[in-house]
């Protein structure tokens, strides 16, 4: 019995089910009305129970087709994945492409490269999230994510690791902070500030850490930051000073009242950044070609900066 339903009939069902109107419901499903209510009358007779209430000025459904539209819908949505899935394998620069980024790259690089993505990869159909590189591993490894733009290094176990750039930090200053005075700092300038830094969890916390390590500046104990947004404010503030990624003092974010923004003396402490997917993954070829986007664009985006 299950052979003689047909995806085409369901597809009907569940545009009149939408659209409460035959005609809408035909021209959604580019077919005529007399078609399209000729099929749904042969549905309901291979199914033996009455799915729409046909009244003179309205459309209903009885309840056994509310029942029969929300499985429909189900199989409709699978029959597109297997189709997409399909196209996906005759050309890998199609359908879906999970990406993540930390909340320290993603509000930073996307503006910058997505537009070039789009214009490069115009089929692929890309969804962002933001993790910290913990969560950002979990999801890896369970695959609810096809690939991951993080800081390197990481665990690579079962991933495929590519770098991407390498970004420079800058000081962020008070305005009236004797640093922000200066064209350049060294790392031994630091000496005597007060660091403000992001909360536990923040790979970048560590990375600045390890670069301040080098000074004599010392932490503010009882302040941790969940964003660079909330450090920035802080520096605007007088609290302290806090070490930027250069994208993230970049642009718009390079003007904030009250924040001076000063570049390090060479040799300039810089973080390396990466794509990690897993080395079984399907969206290799996808991977790749969004990580060849990136790659080319940040660099100069930096060198502008």
């Amino acid at each position: 019995m299950g052979s003689d339903l047909k995806l085409k009939d369901l597809r009907y069902l569940v545009a009149v089910a939408d659209t409460r109107h035959f005609g809408r419901a035909a021209e959604r499903c580019f077919v005529s009305q007399p078609t399209l209510s000729a099929q749904l009358k042969k549905l309901e007779d291979y199914l033996g129970v009455q799915l729409i209430e046909r009244h003179p000025r309205r459309i209903t459904l009885t309840e056994a087709g509310a029942q029969v539209v929300s499985h429909a819908r189900r199989m409709l949505e699978a029959s597109d994945e297997i189709v997409a899935l399909t196209q996906m394998q005759r050309d890998p620069l199609v359908g879906r492409l999970r990406l993540a980024l930390l909340p320290t790259i993603g509000p930073y690089l996307l503006p910058l490269v997505a537009p070039r993505i789009r214009r490069k990869l115009p089929r692929l159909d890309l969804l962002l999230y933001e993790y910290q590189t913990g969560p950002m591993l979990e999801r890896l490894q369970s695959g609810d994510i096809d690939v991951g733009i993080l800081a390197l290094p990481v665990p690579t176990e079962g991933m495929q690791q590519r770098e991407l750039y390498e970004e420079p930090f800058v000081v962020a200053a008070p305005e009236h902070n004797e640093l922000a005075k200066r064209k350049s700092v060294k790392i031994s300038d630091l000496d005597g500030q007060t660091l403000l830094l992001l909360e536990d969890g923040h790979c970048l916390r560590d990375q600045a850490l390890a670069v301040c390590a080098r000074s004599d500046a010392r932490e503010k104990q009882d302040f941790r930051a969940t964003s660079l947004e909330t450090l920035r404010q802080m520096v605007a503030s007088g609290a302290g000073i806090t070490l930027l990624p250069q994208l993230a003092s970049s642009g718009a974010y390079g003007s904030a009242r009250g924040v001076t923004i000063v570049p390090f003396a060479r040799p300039v402490p810089t973080r390396r950044l990466g794509a990690l997917w897993r080395r079984t993954s399907a969206r290799s070829v996808a991977i790749n070609a969004v990580c060849d986007v990136i790659a080319e664009a940040a660099p100069k985006f930096l060198d502008a900066a």
